[in-house]
């Protein structure tokens, strides 16, 4: 039997998945970070960045539906969207679904990246990128929302988690969710992607919900299993108004119904529910959680093998 290579996702110092590789597609680094494409065994082609699975084609689905649809069928009229990050475009796939969208301002700062995954994971953005409900900028999401004045309904943050020297661990922080807060309407909702929820793997998942709760009246953590990540992941809905558990499940179907041009996989009004409805262990882990994420005390996370 000729032996397998595999790639190693760190999940922790002392945890690793184990992903099989049957092909390279692409490995490379751009100016902000090290991106490879390879085509795995059990999930297909796979985005890996600064050595971490960002996603992959089987179950990408899973992600991007949870971190999307929350958030834009709890707002009553979802017009205006800003997704920080995102460069796959699947987000966008899933913001640009819902037809009351009229204007997505998305902002990634590594235009070499999506030009990577718009070339070798097509199946990913769909052609989202052509839309042209779409202003695309490359930039730095934080000095965007802190130089326009501009106010969303949606803000998504779909970018990587807080790796030292990493593109993105300022844009987990009170002080960026502060300048969020700001960018948003009346009625305006932040979502985003918040880390790992495994056992004994979450602490920049209750980092980060308590940190959102000292900036917004109304925080919603919650979580969904994500099978190329390992175990569970997790997600956050921040508003000053809107709470997501005042819709029934019937209406978030009327509303999936009504509002969006595709089939979802897997969101669906029970699912709505299910997804905030976390275990005991890990209410209790947010519960005790103090520490508040700054940008003089920024949080970070373990990038890869130990030394």
């Amino acid at each position: 039997m000729n032996e397998k290579e595999w790639f190693y996702d760190y999940v922790s110092p002392d945890m690793v998945q184990l992903h099989s590789i049957r092909q390279v597609v692409h490995s490379g680094k751009t100016e902000f970070q090290s991106i490879e494409i390879i085509e795995s065994g059990g999930f297909g082609r796979c985005l890996v960045l600064d050595g971490k699975i960002q996603c992959s084609e089987a179950d990408e689905f899973i992600y991007h539906e949870a971190l999307v649809h929350p958030a834009m069928i709890t707002h009553p009229q979802p017009e205006k969207v800003f997704i920080a990050g995102g460069g796959e475009g699947a987000t966008l796939r899933e913001v640009l679904a819902h037809q009351s969208v009229k204007r997505v301002v998305m902002v990634d700062i590594d235009k070499e990246a999506v030009d990577i995954c718009r070339e070798f994971l097509p199946s990913l953005h769909q052609g989202s990128f052509d839309d042209s409900r779409l202003e695309l900028h490359y930039a730095d999401a934080r000095k965007h929302l802190k130089k326009k004045g501009d106010k969303f309904d949606i803000i998504i943050l779909d970018i990587p988690e807080p790796i030292e020297e990493g593109p993105a661990y300022l844009l987990h922080t009170k002080e960026f969710y502060e300048l969020v807060r700001h960018r948003l309407t009346s009625q305006g909702i932040l979502c985003l992607q918040a880390g790992c929820s495994i056992w004994g793997n979450h602490a920049v998942f209750t980092a980060i919900i308590h940190t959102l709760k000292a900036v917004f009246p109304l925080v919603f953590p919650y979580q969904t299993h994500v099978p190329s990540y390992g175990g569970t992941w997790g997600f956050a809905f921040a508003s000053q108004r809107l709470n997501p558990l005042h819709l029934t499940a019937d209406e978030v179907n009327r509303r999936i119904s009504l509002r969006t041009k595709k089939s979802l996989r897997f969101y669906d009004g029970l699912t709505h529910y299910g997804m905030f409805l976390l275990p005991k262990h890990l209410r209790a882990a947010i519960d005790k959680e103090k520490r508040v994420i700054t940008d003089k005390k920024p949080l970070f996370i373990y990038q890869s093998a130990p030394a």
